[in-house]
């Protein structure tokens, strides 16, 4: 990749940012499909956020910045426009400037990302019932878009109840129709289940749920961005489930957040870089 005057810029913000992995894929599927667009890494300290977003408007060539943690519910009150996913869950993890309305617009693409994910894999949601565990940050995004896909039940757990309620109760308002509640984490019965935790992280964490109670015909899907699979996946492919790893939601963020920053990145391009096969 060469970088000239004619670069797209799009920056990822986090603090610390040494441990990100989106510029090394979003810049490996730019350079696959040809795009003159470059992703880079910012570290900006809680105390100069601010600052630093005023800055960034005033850069013609920036299509916009990936907006990590620390950060992601901080930048909601510098956006003018928000997406209804950022709106409905209170954080945003992409914004560009909007030139024509002098101010930031805001999205969640956490959810979209996942969804984006599944359907690239050939699994749909429509119909299907559907369990949930964990109610916080990712997880109210990815609550919202398996709504809109029509699930027949949306079961939520979360280890404080009275989070999935709330989560619940919102998603509910946001997709009528949809049959959704907050419940146990008994996966019997289930289509679909979804760790939408932090458990799995490491290979010490206990599992989210007892694997002993999944049906050899649900399909068990990660949230947890792992090289390899988690407690969860290896459990579940014991019993013999369906597995569907967390770096498909990362597939499925980078191509949404591409697109909204006006780089049109293909899916193909993102999805050769991205393993596992299965």
């Amino acid at each position: 990749m060469q970088i000239d005057g004619n670069t797209q810029l799009v920056g990822i913000v986090a603090a610390p940012v040494s441990h990100v992995r989106t510029p090394q894929l979003f810049n490996a599927a730019t350079a696959r499909q040809g795009l003159n667009a470059v992703c880079v890494p910012f570290h900006v300290a809680p105390e100069e956020l601010a600052a630093f977003l005023d800055g960034a408007r005033a850069i013609q060539s920036l299509n916009g910045l990936v907006v990590t943690v620390p950060h992601k519910e901080a930048v909601v009150a510098a956006c003018g426009a928000l997406s209804d996913t950022a709106r409905l869950v209170g954080s945003v993890n992409a914004m560009r400037f909007d030139r024509d309305k002098g101010c930031w617009s805001g999205g969640n693409f956490d959810g979209d990302g996942f969804v984006a994910g599944l359907r690239e894999r050939g699994h749909a949601l429509a119909g299907k019932r559907v369990l949930q565990l964990g109610a916080g940050g990712a997880g109210k995004s990815m609550a919202y878009a398996m709504a809109r896909e029509r699930p027949a039940e949306l079961v939520i757990h979360n280890r404080s109840a009275d989070k999935a309620q709330e989560l619940a109760a919102r998603l509910r308002a946001a997709v009528p129709g949809v049959d959704i509640r907050a419940g146990g984490d008994d996966p019997a019965g289930f289509d679909v289940v979804v760790n939408a935790t932090a458990l799995g992280l490491r290979d010490s964490d206990p599992l989210p749920l007892a694997a002993k109670r999944l049906d050899a015909s649900t399909l068990v899907c990660e949230a947890v961005m792992r090289e390899e699979e988690t407690p969860l996946l290896r459990a579940a492919r014991a019993r013999g489930c369906a597995i569907h790893h967390g770096q498909w939601m990362l597939y499925g963020q980078i191509v949404e957040i591409a697109r909204f920053l006006g780089v049109p990145l293909r899916a193909e391009c993102v999805e050769r870089i991205l393993g596992p096969a299965d």
